[in-house]
């Protein structure tokens, strides 16, 4: 498409038909560089293919615009030759425009096209003799069968007539009111100067052309062995991390408390601290640092601790491996304190009681020294009759475990307690 200013400087040159066409083709020339040429002839051809919009000096100076743009190179190299071969064989056209066409392509006359160059448009048509040209011009039988392309016709093109006007050129200003006698408006020349411009600024070549809709091919089945092509999709939801720019102190308390108890015991007030942090959040204690291979020294450093770490992680999936480090690691006084004050806070597994209870027994019977042995029998058995009075054991399940151990160790007196109980809830 030409620019507002291009398609003035490009209508000016169509209306100087009182000039020359060299001169017309200099100015022309000196206006537009090469790069924008081809535009400005696509321009003029489409508005040559109506015969209504131009008058016939414009056309003339139109197609002397369209030889002369590429007659320095071989007609072949021409992209409008078609154009113009057409329109000089087309048996619609007016005589005068066909020889004038037929001059500018040396198909008649000798040299005479460099003759009519230097007339203008209006002289070429006051002094145009159709006697001198005709008769040569069907005597050579240049006047064959126009050629037309296949696809001249497959598409729409973009000047449509608007059938409400009437074909013809009036000088008189354009008036839509029907006359007195009942006949269509005709165009005037301002009307259809400034219809010109707007076609120059808005047209393109391309014209409406249709559609080529063609269906999707099927896709071919997958052969074993064959690879897939994945098309994964990219659209990915963003995740708020709302624990950003959040308070880290409290965590880093928990951490450092954590981190002490796992090498000593705790001070009276660094316990009580630890225990007002995880009441405070306790989601604390999946950042604290303890893991299940820590808890061992945790247990025998400060089984108040544990006691409060392990009740806040119960929900924990990873809870299952506190309890297995804990049925498995050595028994001492501080694990079954553990064990006991968890079995009255929370609800512990009774798999996991009825193991640790087995494991405790165990210890008692493989234990060489007399002393600690008879020292960690009285502390079974009073772990187990706590278990039993709060109820949190059903004795009846490891009866004649519990029995065994009893007689075995009669001789203490807190065995002997405990099988006496034993007897009682027979």
């Amino acid at each position: 498409m030409l620019s507002i200013e291009e398609s003035k400087n490009l209508f000016a040159l169509l209306e100087s038909e009182s000039k020359s066409f060299d001169e017309i083709v200099a100015a022309y020339q000196s206006q537009f560089p090469r790069e924008a040429r081809f535009r400005v002839c696509s321009s003029l051809a489409i508005l040559l293919e109506d015969k209504v919009l131009l008058k016939p000096s414009q056309r003339l100076v139109a197609y002397a615009i369209l030889h002369q743009t590429y007659s320095s190179n071989p007609p072949s190299s021409n992209p409008f030759i078609s154009l113009l071969v057409n329109a000089a064989s087309d048996d619609t056209s007016v005589k005068m425009e066909m020889v004038f066409i037929q001059l500018l392509l040396g198909s008649i006359g000798g040299n005479n096209n460099r003759e009519v160059m230097k007339l203008s448009a209006v002289d070429y048509i006051k002094g145009f003799d159709s006697s001198s040209y005709l008769q040569k011009l069907y005597a050579d039988g240049v006047q064959s069968k126009s050629y037309y392309s296949i696809f001249q016709a497959a598409s729409v093109k973009n000047i449509i007539p608007d059938p409400d006007i009437s074909i013809g050129i009036d000088a008189t200003p354009y008036e839509p009111k029907l006359s007195a006698a009942g006949t269509k408006p005709r165009i005037g020349s301002d009307d259809r100067g400034n219809a010109i411009l707007g076609l120059m600024q808005n047209l393109s070549v391309e014209g409406l052309g249709p559609q080529w809709i063609r269906p999707a091919p099927p896709m071919l089945p997958v052969l074993d062995g064959e690879l897939i092509w994945l098309n994964p999709d990219s659209n990915h939801e963003l995740l708020w991390d709302y624990g950003m720019c959040a308070d880290t102190s409290r965590g880093a308390a928990v951490r450092d408390l954590i981190a002490k108890a796992l090498k000593g015991p705790l001070a009276p007030a660094q316990q009580e601290q630890f225990v007002l942090e995880l009441a405070k959040d306790a989601k604390l204690v999946y950042h604290c640092g303890l893991t299940p291979s820590k808890l061992p020294d945790l247990v025998e450093h400060n089984p108040l601790i544990a006691v409060e770490v392990l009740s806040k992680l119960m929900n924990s999936p990873e809870i299952s491996e506190y309890f297995t480090v804990l049925v498995n690691m050595e028994m001492s006084l501080h694990s079954m304190e553990v064990v006991n004050r968890l079995t009255t806070a929370v609800n512990l597994p009774t798999e996991f009681v009825h193991m640790y209870i087995t494991n405790c027994i165990a210890s008692c019977e493989n234990i060489k020294d007399k002393y600690m042995q008879n020292r960690l029998v009285r502390l079974v058995c009073v772990f187990l009759q706590s278990l039993i009075r709060n109820k949190i054991i059903n004795v009846r399940d490891l009866f004649i475990e519990v029995q065994a151990f009893c007689i075995e160790f009669s001789r203490i007196r807190e065995a002997a307690g405990l099988f006496r109980l034993l007897k009682t809830l027979e």
